[in-house]
């Protein structure tokens, strides 16, 4: 029964060490290094819910084998069952939240079709400016061209018509304000 024990210590120490390990440095260290510990089927079996688990069970299994009269194989039995249902509750209170929760800053040039923004480097006729585009959580400056052909001066309203080699063109949308169409 000492290598019962023994087993159990291993799991809790070792669970231990990579929840501390998780903590410390964060995503940066668990989402490279632990990522073995990954599996791609679910979340469910995260880095720290798999650590939880690991913890759990060797935790467990010590308290069942000191303090109850189960045999081994129920002690087994029991400690899984508990780090189960603990990396559970870990899983819906801790990572599935966390989960939903992100936000991306991320966005693609062809999600800005159709976008409004705002002239910060006038467009000539045929050459390039910049624009200043809401995307995603924030807002980025753009490269653009006139797609009508005209200049467009600094602080001009327009519209993304279309997307083409990292260049976002452009169309005014009030041209009535434009001198040039007086």
């Amino acid at each position: 029964m000492v290598q019962l024990e023994a087993f159990f210590l291993g799991c809790l120490a070792l669970g231990s060490m990579l929840a501390l390990v998780s903590l410390v440095f964060g995503d940066g260290f668990a989402g490279g290094w632990l990522d073995f510990l990954s599996i791609d089927a679910h979340h469910l079996f995260h880095p720290v819910v798999l650590a939880g688990g690991i913890t759990v069970f060797g935790g467990a299994g010590i308290l069942l084998r000191r303090y109850s009269d189960l045999p081994a194989a129920g002690i087994y039995a029991a400690a899984v069952a508990i780090a189960a249902v603990v990396g559970a509750g870990m899983y819906f209170v801790y990572v599935r939240p966390m989960k939903r929760s992100e936000s991306s800053i991320g966005f693609s040039m062809a999600e800005l079709a159709g976008k409004r923004a705002e002239v910060l480097v006038p467009i000539p006729p045929a050459g390039f400016g910049e624009v200043l585009v809401r995307a995603g959580a924030g807002r980025t400056n753009q490269i653009a061209a006139s797609f009508d052909g005209v200049s467009l001066p600094a602080g001009a309203k327009v519209v993304v018509v279309d997307v083409k080699d990292d260049t976002l063109y452009v169309s005014r949308i009030d041209p009535k304000g434009d001198p040039a169409n007086a």
